[in-house]
């Protein structure tokens, strides 16, 4: 167990890939705050002149960056409280979905998760009834998608374009254990999470 500071906040998580360096966004803490986090031996990386990216890419880059077998490593990164806050911060959180496509990250909240579906992979969820569904959608993310097929949901796509402006599933529901989703498009995927 580690610990893991942005913004001034303390997040306790569970090391991913045994990664025990962990960044800090300085332009947010304190002269002593750091002096703080560094006698607890958390590193401390000064990212406070990069503008151009959010916390998240910043986190995400050197977590990739640190992963000695990337390429060979089944790495999934959990974002908590990624969603259900201010919207031009929950864009951001999905762009780094797009930037980093090629990694498994999952942006959570106390009601749903969204991840990326690329295009360049046939998917098949497995949904845990016990803790997430019914309810989900698929929405195509950077372009309209000229086909989407689905196989798992209560109201199933076959080779359906979607798009923001026209038909997105939304309000969708899964009917069992596993969906299975191709398109020609990245889409997020979202499924409801089930409370206590």
């Amino acid at each position: 167990m580690g610990s893991f500071c942005i913004k001034g906040v303390i997040f306790p998580f569970l090391c991913v890939a045994e990664i025990l360096a962990l960044l800090v966004i300085m332009y947010a803490l304190l002269a002593q705050d750091i002096h703080i986090h560094m006698v607890q031996g958390t590193k401390i990386f000064d990212e406070s002149e990069d503008e151009d990216t959010t916390d998240l890419h910043k986190c995400v880059a050197y977590i990739l960056q640190s992963m000695p077998n990337l390429e060979e490593s089944n790495l999934c990164i959990l974002v908590a409280g990624a969603l259900g806050g201010r919207f031009d911060h929950e864009i951001g959180n999905i762009n780094v979905l797009c930037r980093f496509s090629t990694t498994r990250i999952i942006l959570l909240s106390d009601d749903c998760l969204v991840h990326l579906l690329p295009r360049t992979h046939h998917h098949e969820i497995h949904v845990d009834s016990s803790v997430e569904g019914p309810h989900c959608g698929l929405i195509p993310i950077g372009m309209p998608s000229g086909s989407t097929t689905t196989n798992g949901l209560q109201w199933d796509l076959t080779d359906t374009k979607t798009k923001f402006g026209g038909l997105i599933s939304s309000s969708n529901k899964v009917k069992g254990e596993k969906v299975r989703v191709l398109s020609d498009t990245d889409l997020l995927w979202t499924i409801s999470l089930k409370k206590e």
